[in-house]
């Protein structure tokens, strides 16, 4: 379902500052994939959901969305395939719009737009129903402007906005790090139940150990813009943290170096 193939991206090239983000990464996703990535500070990791986004060009490969060739598309155009939810709970919503208002925009997403009138009654049952599923009461403040409300709600909103549409593939880049730990598991909670009722197709940036075993059918490890350990199934299903460090170690012939991995132990 998605496909990237030998793909790199250098950053300041020919420059002091020169930085190899992407070191030929290939990686094929099936259909309904749930993948959870991690990895030290500079791993590629963000990096890797920024080329498939359309945020920055690459330098040289392919990336393949449902057998559409996307490597060159700009991101407006990458937007009807992908949902996104970013580490900042500001980054998804727009403070100074109703909740409601968002929710349309991100529902209209890929569609040509007309001069009819705004949201429709029907529109707004649908958004209420969907609202009601979080089950942090925003079903009864659906005319209050986003920037009123916390994190955690911001970025539950942006999660529901990101799947409204069932996109083809739903990139997380760490959207729990920025919550306390209670809300970043709720919204962690929703996350899992939206990927596996919809049977998305997903790819989670985590900083957390417990959480990237836990979640997901397959676990990816990178290293210096390289993907040095891919695991699924029933061998995904036994792992540790402990033995997940050993991996990282054997594969990239050095200790694990990242304070907030080594914390979320």
């Amino acid at each position: 379902m998605l496909i990237l193939s030998n793909v790199k991206k250098t950053f300041n090239k020919g420059t002091i500052n020169e930085k190899k983000a992407l070191n030929g990464i290939s990686l094929t996703l099936n259909e309904g994939d749930f993948v959870t990535i991690i990895g030290g500070n500079g791993a590629g990791k963000s990096t890797m959901l920024n080329m498939i986004a359309g945020v920055y060009p690459i330098d040289s490969g392919r990336i393949e969305i449902d057998g559409v060739n996307i490597s060159r598309q700009p991101e407006y155009r990458r937007a009807k395939y992908i949902g996104r939810v970013f580490q900042d709970p500001m980054k998804g919503t727009a403070a100074g719009m109703e909740i409601q208002e968002n929710m349309a925009l991100a529902f209209r997403r890929g569609r040509l737009r007309g001069l009819g009138w705004g949201i429709t009654a029907k529109e707004k049952d649908y958004y209420r129903d969907l609202l009601t599923r979080l089950g942090l009461g925003l079903q009864t403040r659906m005319t209050s402007k986003v920037g009123l409300l916390s994190g955690g709600q911001r970025q539950a909103l942006t999660l529901l906005m990101a799947t409204i549409q069932k996109p083809r593939l739903l990139l997380l880049d760490e959207h729990t790090a920025a919550l306390d730990p209670q809300t970043a598991r709720k919204v962690l909670d929703l996350t899992n139940e939206m990927v596996t009722e919809q049977k998305l197709t997903a790819l989670m940036v985590t900083h957390n150990m417990k959480d990237a075993i836990q979640i997901g059918n397959r676990l990816i490890m990178m290293n210096n813009g390289r993907i040095i350990y891919d695991v699924s199934g029933e061998e995904k299903r036994k792992l540790t943290v402990e033995a997940l460090l050993r991996k990282f170690a054997q594969a990239s012939g050095e200790e694990l170096a990242n304070d907030r991995m080594m914390l979320s132990k």
